[in-house]
């Protein structure tokens, strides 16, 4: 059955075409498994729980946007009431009740691994005020309303140095303070001069803007939508993680197509649910965040954490920007889920607060997810994955002006990162083992750090089971057929974000020391002492083989038919209208290395976790696609790098949008 609603409607009616409901919300209520709800143009303010889920993957319940129709939700309310209470300064009071059980000027930032602002006088809240769609600055005094401060530089808390991205361009004179009393939400702001009258102006009253309030609300399609202006929370792996849309620890959710921007921390949540830990470092203080982290893997497993009962979403097709920590996070939540097609942009750059957090994509315990056909830039991280990266593939995705593009912490593996493009000054950070890293092309840094002192969980084979856990000695990986063109001469890092274990580089000479064979690290470890110290101390095995290196770009000195270019230049360029080009000039007379489609079967098991590299079905995985979406054949060698089409000379490949980009319109503008 369809439900229709419409700004027209009433909540009385029927919900036919005809005779529309009025709210989302009243159509949620009336949606059973099969039914489909569909909503007409026009902007709706509420959150919307759903508290009817789907039953299976073909008896789900279908919220879409009207074909054709722009139709935006938002967390926020108007505010038209306003008077000027010295020069440029403006207020407005909102009577409390507008708010309900939650006010987001009394709910202050905060968590576990948030690291700032954190002394006192510098809190933020949940709350955000918005002139014509774009988010004001908080300031924490009156005073600083009157005169706003000038704000330094970005720099970035993880490289120690300025952003690449200059892409967030917003006035950071414009800015806001809040006071609450038992009565009313007093709101002030300076707008450089502007008349509110002449402006739209909104402030956030509700935390989420799709959000099921109850666990295991199941198989729900979200798409087509518009959402905006959400109060989210801090979102650790050890809280509860709720997005401005998400499924709030349930199962088989579909989120396409949609348009998400300016949520206070997170986007779209696949995430952990309060039951098992919420901040309880910060609060506590008698542990710290990582043993409650370990922790919180245990007591999930207890409260039914398994692929019959969470995760298995599909994130495809939307765009995500202007987020404060990140556009996709999920710790447990997001396991054996799919995330492609995604064009997310301008995720935690502007910088009012940080923490360890932070990232395009964010996620802990991505088991079997796959993460394929993404544009992500102007990101602090572009993708972060931590802690139980196992059965994970990281594809085709276009990744630049980052801060950093891809950093895998702590994890066993296996998983496999192929036919990427990484083009940030920053390109890999690996502080894990047993990674497979196959046709791909890096034009920034590669760093790698073991981390032993930080025990983590493997698991079963494509199972949230777990069967053990250890520390990170680094190595274990396999680097084939990939190109090498940084530019060694760019820093990526100050001298004081890299730890005396960190071994920086361009190329593959960061895994000079490690062993080339098993064989030979069974001797190396033979030559320790004690059960376990003398594993601390030697690095894992480590495959190199059939790589290509740029000038500036060096080899690891065991590496098996290495390949290297006297000559030579590879750029990224990007243009106004979104799209992004991969320039080479290579030498004509060059041989292009080449080799055989990898397959899983080749690359071995992990030591740790003792598992292949399979597909989650457990059948042989087989690098087979490129990043333009070309079918490899097996019979046949190919190019090394990302792009079966790479020759010898200069050519300019279109890399985004991809062919199999399909992503929403950007309709109208943040002032409708």
């Amino acid at each position: 059955m369809e439900i229709h609603v419409a700004k027209d409607g009433d909540d009385a009616a029927a919900g036919s075409a005809s005779a529309p409901l009025l709210t989302i919300n009243r159509a949620a209520a009336l949606a059973l498994p099969g039914d489909v709800v569909v909503v007409h143009e026009g902007t709706y303010r509420e959150w919307v729980k759903p508290p009817h889920g789907g039953l299976d993957a073909n008896r789900r319940i279908v919220f879409r946007a009207a074909d054709g129709e722009r139709v935006v939700i938002k967390g926020s309310e108007v505010a038209d009431d306003w008077r000027e209470v010295a020069p440029g300064v403006w207020a407005t009071s909102v009577p409390n009740h507008v708010f309900g059980d939650f006010n987001p000027y009394l709910e202050e930032l905060g968590g576990d691994w948030f690291i700032r602002p954190n002394q006192p006088g510098e809190r933020l809240h949940l709350g955000e005020v918005y002139l014509d769609g774009v988010a004001l600055r908080e300031v924490t005094s009156l005073d600083e309303v009157r005169e706003p401060a000038a704000v330094d530089p970005v720099v970035d808390d993880w490289t120690g140095l300025p952003h690449e991205s200059s892409s967030d361009a917003r006035d950071t004179s414009l800015v806001w303070h809040c006071a609450v009393d038992s009565a009313v939400t007093t709101l002030h702001v300076n707008l450089g001069g502007r008349n509110p009258a002449e402006h739209l102006l909104e402030f956030n009253v509700r935390r989420s803007v799709f959000y099921p309030v109850n666990n295991h609300v199941d198989h729900i399609t979200v798409s087509g939508f518009e959402m905006a202006h959400a109060a989210t929370p801090w979102a650790p792996p050890t809280a509860d993680q709720p997005g401005m849309l998400g499924p709030n620890w349930s199962r088989g959710w579909i989120i396409e197509d949609n348009i998400l921007h300016d949520s206070k921390c997170s986007a779209i949540s696949l995430g952990k649910e309060i039951r098992s830990g919420h901040n309880y470092a910060v609060k506590r203080k008698d542990k710290p965040g990582y043993q409650y982290q370990l922790e919180s893997v245990f007591t999930a497993t207890d409260l039914g954490w398994s692929k019959e009962r969470v995760g298995s979403h599909v994130v495809r097709n939307n765009v995500i920007f202007d987020c404060g920590q990140t556009g996709i996070v999920g710790h447990l939540g997001c396991a054996f889920s799919t995330i492609s097609g995604n064009h997310i942009h301008n995720i935690a750059t502007r910088r009012e607060f940080y923490g360890h957090e932070l990232g395009g994509i964010k996620l802990h315990a991505p088991i079997d997810v796959v993460i394929s056909d993404n544009h992500i830039h102007d990101c602090v991280s572009a993708i972060w994955l931590d802690w139980q990266t196992q059965g994970t593939r990281v594809t085709r995705n276009v990744f630049h002006s980052n801060a950093r593009d891809l950093f895998i912490e702590v994890s066993h593996g296996p998983y496999v990162v192929d036919h990427n493009v990484f083009g940030s000054k920053a390109a890999l950070e690996n502080f894990s083992q047993g990674g497979a890293y196959v046709n791909n092309l890096v034009l920034g840094s590669v760093r790698l750090e073991p981390v032993p002192d930080r025990p983590t969980p493997y698991h079963l084979p494509h199972s949230t089971k777990m069967a053990g856990y250890v520390g990170i000695f680094g190595g274990d990986d396999r680097i084939i057929g990939n190109v090498f063109a940084g530019d060694s001469s760019a820093q990526p890092y100050s001298a004081r974000t890299v730890s005396t274990a960190s071994r920086v580089g361009f190329g593959t000479d960061v895994y000079d020391d490690a062993p080339s064979t098993f064989d030979e690290y069974l001797v190396e470890v033979g030559k320790g002492w004690g059960d376990q110290q003398r594993f601390v101390e030697v690095m894992q095995p480590v495959t190199v083989a059939q790589n290509l290196y740029l000038p500036g770009n060096t080899p690891c000195r065991r590496e098996d038919g290495a390949h290297t270019l006297a000559e030579g230049e590879i750029r990224l360029l990007t243009d106004e209208d979104g799209s992004v080009d991969l320039e080479f000039r290579l030498p004509t007379s060059f041989v292009l290395p080449a080799h055989a489609v990898v397959r899983g079967s080749q690359l071995g098991r992990v030591r740790v976790a003792d598992t292949a590299f399979d597909s989650p079905d457990g059948s042989d995985l087989v690098l087979d696609t490129d990043l333009l979406g070309n079918q490899l054949s097996e019979d046949l060698d190919h190019p090394v790098g990302p792009l079966a089409s790479l020759a010898p000379g200069t050519q300019v490949v279109r890399i985004w949008p991809l062919p199999t980009t399909n992503l929403p319109e950007r309709r109208g503008t943040r002032a409708d």
